[in-house]
């Protein structure tokens, strides 16, 4: 077997040299070389050039699509966003801040799934006992569970091809090495053929490995861009570490849908699931408030209702602030022009602050019309009604252009006791849901006058 060579690439442009040096000499970077182990290439077979090497090329209309098995995870929330169920090799990159949850929903889920299958968590930042002592504080499982304190991924590897575990947990990738390269744990090459080995170790053992990431201050995952291409699925935990509610989002899926979203609640005894959302994120005032409108989001393959709040009060800045939790800052701008232009309501004197409630962050157009009727309610300091739902895409020329799923969003609106709804008229329904009217409008205007007719 030929020898694997060390060789220094450039993660600008990708350039390789033998040696290391401080500035990449065809860019002109600095300090942008990192140690990669380059194998020599396999000995090229008499055969090539052959037909016979082409015995495995076919047409998509020969290839088998039988849908992929799958095995629950004991999480409803966690198979809704893993596409229903973990497949056999595949690997799955969980990110999030720090304390947010990643560790203690890795344990939960391995200490059930070992209660059927063969599992092993191995941990390069924790000690054996503080991993038991945290299983022990969430009253789980804890006697089929097999925990291994291992660093180095050729031992990690060589001693799950004897266990030959189902499920694997490596917490973290960045605490990784392999003996291959000279750089410390945690550098750009370290985490790339550690992850590279690992996925390697998947694809032919069939193991389903979880791997912990750990994120930048900006959010991002720390290490190379390259290892969420390498992997199956990227989750991503959002929601802040002192809060009660915690958000799992699928942001790549090769085996399911991406975007959608799991909701866990952060308890004593663990995350437990949130199996209807828009209850938690409807915990409402009594009373009707200004600012204060319900709008339906659609996350993954299910709608979700939330709450969206506006505050305007006036400004003594040369430049009104305009900040915004949850939704696109930029989006914001961009409605307060269409808003002035089409509704004849200013507010280039005003500072408008606009929050989702529970932490969601609403990346979809159809909070346009609810984020507009938040705002007019809150600078007329006339609040809305508590039954009302508002949802719509808002254009630039002031026209309201339909949302997909409008029927679905309809239909959780009703079966949470709401009695009025204001969508574009390409969502109405031809028989609305029982005790919901619906109100369909094609122009702001329209939409104005319906909300506080």
């Amino acid at each position: 077997m030929a020898k694997a060579k060390r060789m220094y690439g450039c993660t600008e442009c990708g350039s390789t040299f033998p040696k290391w040096a401080g500035q990449c000499g065809d860019c002109g970077a600095w300090n942008t070389l990192v140690e990669t182990v380059v194998e020599a290439a396999p000995a090229a077979s008499g055969r090539a050039g052959w037909a016979g090497d082409q015995a495995n090329i076919k047409t998509l209309a020969e290839v088998s699509v039988e849908e992929v098995p799958r095995f629950s995870t004991a999480s409803g929330e966690l198979d809704r966003v893993l596409g229903g169920g973990l497949v056999d090799g595949s690997v799955v990159l969980i990110g999030g801040d720090p304390g947010i949850g990643k560790s203690t929903i890795l344990l939960q889920t391995l200490c059930a799934i070992a209660q059927r299958y063969p599992a092993l968590y191995v941990t390069g930042e924790e000690s054996q006992q503080q991993v038991a002592m945290r299983a022990r504080r969430l009253d789980l499982p804890q006697d089929k569970l097999k925990v291994m304190t291992e660093t180095c991924i050729e031992s990690i590897i060589a001693t799950a091809r004897l266990e030959k575990p189902k499920v694997m947990v490596i917490d973290s990738i960045q605490t990784i090495f392999t003996e291959q390269l000279q750089s410390a744990p945690g550098g750009v090459a370290q985490v790339r053929e550690s992850a590279a080995l690992l996925v390697r170790y998947a694809k032919q053992s069939g193991t389903a490995i979880f791997l912990v990431g750990h994120v930048t201050k900006e959010g991002a995952l720390a290490g190379p861009r390259v290892l969420e291409h390498m992997v199956d699925t990227v989750l991503y935990f959002e929601g802040e570490s002192d809060g009660r509610l915690r958000l799992l989002r699928a942001v790549k899926n090769r085996f399911g849908a991406v975007n959608e979203l799991g909701v866990f609640g952060m308890t004593d005894k663990g995350l437990k699931e949130v199996t209807n959302p828009s209850a938690i994120f409807l915990t409402r005032a009594q009373e009707a408030v200004p600012g204060s409108v319900v709008m339906a989001t659609w996350e993954g393959t299910r709608p979700m209702l939330v709450e969206v709040q506006a505050l305007v009060d006036t400004s003594h800045l040369a430049n009104p602030r305009r900040v915004t939790l949850g939704l696109d800052q930029n989006r914001l701008a961009m409605l307060l022009a269409v808003l002035h232009r089409h509704g004849s309501i200013p507010t280039y004197d005003q500072d408008v602050f606009i929050n989702v409630v529970g932490g969601v962050k609403v990346l979809e157009t159809a909070a346009d019309l609810a984020l507009m009727a938040a705002v007019i309610s809150s600078l007329r300091n006339r609040p809305l009604d508590t039954d009302l739902l508002v949802f719509g895409e808002v254009g630039l020329s002031g026209e309201i252009r339909p949302v997909p799923s409008g029927q679905e969003r309809l239909k959780e609106a009703a079966k949470h006791g709401f009695k009025r709804a204001i969508v574009p008229k390409g969502n109405a329904p031809k028989e609305a849901p029982t005790g919901l009217q619906i109100i369909a409008v094609t122009r702001l205007e329209q939409a104005l006058d319906a909300l506080f007719e």
